[in-house]
């Protein structure tokens, strides 16, 4: 007789039956790759034991594509070939990739920039796809099976463009995304599980590329994001950029070949590092024409000439707990995540705000990918002796909406909204007979559609004819767990419906995203003029509209000294329509109700004896 196999619900099966799932930080400096064996997440070593993959990816004609330590110590030798960094090329344009000096040649490609090497084109998703191939036979070999799917973690500042280019690099790989994760959510799961911590915490993430604060509150099993910052152009990398600069002005090398500029950079990592153990440290490359230069550097001048940078970040963590409404003091303890938070002046920084110290317990190499771990583990299917009841709730940094008439911004969902999320909306039509509406889907902070980014545009077709303001169309947005978004536009009476799924084009400046939100706090009362402005101005143009309709109708129902005044009072709104002074506008508004209001009754009383002529008193009863 067969013997069957049992498990208690919400139990998995034997470990042989487990499904192999994986957590992923693919990050801009180094990356990982972490599994939960045993109930306990850890990350995967290499066969050297080795738990850092370099993300560095090598091209060569001679043998198959170098990826990690192999290819990191050719970088300064075949530096056009060598790619490093290449997260922060993600989704990005040529005006981005340009923005500092390199060793690459770039290629403005539609969609986005590529990388031009000798032995072809290379997009950052193919590039990043190496990366996480080794990543993926790593883990196969380790575990002893085929992956089911991997959470993949992403900065909560990156944009939809960068994510969906993230999802794409690992379907290249051959990976199925479970998931992708904020960072800073990811280190709040590693800490929070394995602490059994309570209260609010904070998550400072200073990686390689990117810079992420997030507020979280850790209650009974429940990982709530409160709040969410950042800066996508910004990390470990600007810091090493700024020695490489001393080194070349102390030096006096002036413009460097792109072989010498990735050894200056080099050095400058090493000099970075070696000055969070030690007070001096010294820049030491070799210069093609002038051999082997070094340059003494000492830990106070590095904390001097990166001052602006750190301020940058303690600036939006400042934003962040505004938007948490919460005071530093009420926050329990801070999280330190990324290797750029070793530096000794940065803890001492984020300390001082925080009135504590910052909590470094857990490796913040390692952190990030350990926490991915956990999430895939439970979305895999597998759970433990202590059934893994605990929730995620994410959120969305920027808000996003939809243009309305005068170029206004109409927010659908707000930032810091919870995610996945549904908001939907009503609408209606501005012109009479309107039978389709285009919709522009914009993100951002401000009030004006200008000031903000554009996500996609779409229409609305066959919407019935009827008067202005007569039409109801639902729009719906839908933000999904990895903060990619679709919007759906429904007319009510027919239920004629269009959808986009947003699939963003590659070409957002490096800094815009994080802009946005910054300049949003400094021009608040400006955008609320303004938008105050354009709403003043729509309703001018509407009333407008109106009027002339009316008298092409019903003009004869006006003498000519009162058809002149009403023609008086429109040439006066038109004029200060123009003009910026929205009380200007609106008092001439005013004028122009007041004196059409005898026309309206006259035209309301003809539209009644219209519709009453040739009726008997027992059929209006």
């Amino acid at each position: 007789m067969a013997l069957l196999q049992i498990s208690e619900p919400g139990m998995s099966p034997e470990p042989h039956q487990r499904r192999l799932a994986v957590g992923i930080d693919l990050g801009t400096t180094n990356s990982l790759v972490a599994a939960v064996r045993s109930g306990v997440a850890d990350v995967l070593p290499d066969e050297l034991g080795r738990p850092l993959l370099p993300s560095v990816v090598r091209y060569r004609d001679d043998g198959p594509v170098e990826v990690g330590h192999v290819a990191w110590e050719c970088a300064s030798e075949d530096p056009r070939n060598t790619i490093v960094s290449v997260k922060r090329y993600m989704g990005r344009g040529l005006a981005d990739a340009t923005r500092h000096p390199s060793p690459y040649t770039f290629v403005d490609a539609p969609g986005m920039v590529r990388i031009r090497t000798d032995f072809g084109e290379r997009s950052p998703v193919e590039v990043s796809a190496e990366i996480l191939r080794v990543l993926r036979a790593r883990a196969e070999a380790s575990l002893g099976g085929e992956l089911v799917g991997a959470v993949i973690t992403v900065p909560a500042y990156f944009d939809d463009a960068q994510r969906q280019a993230t999802k794409d690099a690992a379907r290249l790989a051959g990976l199925e995304v479970l998931r992708l994760l904020n960072e800073p959510t990811a280190a709040a799961i590693a800490y929070g599980l394995d602490h059994a911590s309570e209260g609010v915490y904070a998550v400072y993430d200073l990686g390689g590329g990117t810079f992420d604060i997030s507020v979280l509150r850790l209650t009974k099993g429940v990982f709530e994001v409160i709040a969410t910052g950042g800066d996508t152009a910004l990390g470990g990398d600007d810091f090493d950029r700024r020695l490489g600069d001393f080194f070349v002005a102390e030096g006096g090398l002036g413009e460097l070949a792109p072989d010498d500029l990735r050894r200056v950079l080099k050095a400058a990592r090493l000099a970075k590092e070696s000055l969070s153990e030690h007070p001096e440290a010294r820049i030491e490359a070799r210069i093609v024409g002038r051999g082997l230069v070094s340059v003494p550097v000492t830990a106070v001048q590095f904390h001097a000439m990166t001052r602006d940078l750190l301020d940058r970040t303690l600036d939006t963590v400042r934003r962040t707990l505004r938007d948490a409404n919460l005071a530093a003091a009420q926050i329990e303890g801070v999280v330190l995540v990324g290797g750029a938070t070793r530096m000794p002046q940065l803890r001492e920084a984020v300390g001082a705000v925080f009135g504590r110290p910052a909590l470094i317990d857990l490796d913040p190499d390692k952190v990030v990918a350990l926490g991915a771990a956990v999430q895939a583990n439970l979305l895999a299917g597998n759970r433990g002796e202590d059934g893994d009841d605990w929730l995620l709730l994410d959120v969305i940094p920027l808000s996003l909406g939809l243009e309305t008439m005068g170029g206004l911004v109409e927010k659908i969902i707000p930032r810091n909204a919870t995610i996945p999320v549904a908001r939907a909306q009503e609408f209606t039509t501005y012109k009479d007979g309107q039978t389709a509406m285009a919709l522009h889907v914009v993100q951002g902070e401000r009030e004006l559609v200008a000031d903000c980014r554009s996500l996609a545009r779409f229409e609305l077709r066959g919407i019935p004819p009827m008067a202005a303001g007569a039409g109801r169309i639902r729009v719906t947005f839908q933000v999904d767990a990895d903060g990619l978004l679709s919007v759906t536009a429904r007319e009510q009476s027919q239920g004629i419906e269009a959808s986009i799924a947003v699939k963003p084009s590659y070409g957002l400046s490096d800094d815009e995203i994080a802009r946005m939100l910054q300049e949003s706090f400094g021009t608040a009362e400006i955008d609320m003029k303004a938008r105050a402005l354009r709403e003043q101005q729509v309703d001018a143009d509407r009333l407008l509209q109106a009027t002339q309709v009316a008298l092409e109708a019903d003009g004869d129902l006006l003498d000519a000294a009162e058809r002149e005044a009403i023609a008086a009072a429109m040439r006066e709104l038109r004029a200060v329509s123009q003009a910026d002074d929205a009380r200007a506008i609106e008092a001439r508004i005013a004028d122009l109700a007041r004196g059409t209001e005898a026309f309206a009754a006259r035209r309301m009383d003809r539209a009644v004896r219209q519709a009453l002529s040739g009726r008997r008193l027992d059929e209006i009863g």
